[in-house]
């Protein structure tokens, strides 16, 4: 069994439900640890079409203080004090002040933006585009996870092939380009060579893709590597904490994953599991 979830949001941000109900989902699951990753404040011109910013903005450091509260509990899951930085290239600056503000326990590095364009916010903005217009958008994702393994200020790469989300069939046909592979396996690799960990998520399962992050030609040049691995649901709702990590056990298990990692004040640590 997977005893932690290291990818969770909250009301702070566009989550649905309070950290204190997160927690209490986590105790329900038989959690041992519970990582709270409430996503970053972002630059002002890295935005979608409708924005949780400025509630995010306000109310941020209340939920620090949630989080901090829990993790003074004697009982119940563990609780890590996590955040999900968007990474833009060129923005480092801002990213590394925005890491410091507080003592976190970990960095998760997420691509949600190419340019300013929030790539996962809606179908309709890949429905026009040509198949090849969408492998060339396929390509800069994985060359921005490239930079953003090397800047070295995360300690995650989120679900590493989210730029599948709307697009699923022509993703998995680019995938299969031996060029793909090549840039895909330059990505894994730079997360290993910088000391990082890979994202195992089972919020794809509940996504247009209906597959997890990362699908099977990741997991594949993945374990090759023997890249380390986290675990996460992305829950934003009570209901999704721990969700389907039966599955995520199983699946790791098939590419010869035995133990996962997790961050304490920015250091790994191991933890066997079970399929």
């Amino acid at each position: 069994m997977i005893k932690i979830d290291l990818h969770n949001h909250t009301s702070h941000s566009h989550g649905q439900s309070s950290v204190e109900e997160m927690y209490n989902a986590a105790k329900e699951n038989g959690l041992e640890i519970m990582g709270f990753s409430e996503h970053s404040p972002r630059p002002a011109a890295y935005s979608y079409p409708t924005e949780y910013r400025d509630h995010l903005a306000a109310t941020f450091e209340q939920y620090i203080q949630s989080v901090q509260a829990l993790k003074q509990l004697p009982d119940g899951p563990k609780v890590l004090l996590g955040l999900e930085m968007d990474y833009f290239p060129s923005e480092e600056s801002f990213i590394r002040e925005t890491i410091s503000k507080y003592d976190y326990d970990y960095i998760i590095g997420g691509l949600h933006f190419l340019g300013t364009w929030g790539f996962d916010h809606s179908r309709e903005d890949w429905q026009p585009l040509s198949e090849d217009e969408k492998c060339a958008f396929y390509a800069e994702y994985y060359e921005t996870l490239i930079k953003m393994a090397q800047s070295g200020l995360m300690n995650i790469a989120a679900h590493p092939d989210l730029i599948k989300l709307f697009s699923i069939d022509t993703f998995r046909e680019w995938v299969q380009e031996s060029s793909a592979k090549n840039l895909i396996r330059r990505a894994i690799a730079a997360i290993m060579e910088n000391n990082m960990a890979m994202e195992i998520s089972s919020a794809g399962l509940r996504k247009p893709c209906k597959e997890i992050y990362p699908g099977p030609a990741v997991m594949e040049i993945a374990a090759e590597l023997n890249v380390p691995i986290t675990f996460a649901s992305d829950a934003h709702h009570f209901g999704h904490v721990a969700h389907a990590f039966d599955r995520l056990a199983a699946y790791a298990a098939d590419y010869g994953y035995t133990e996962s990692v997790y961050y304490c004040n920015r250091s790994w640590r191991k933890i066997s599991f079970q399929p």
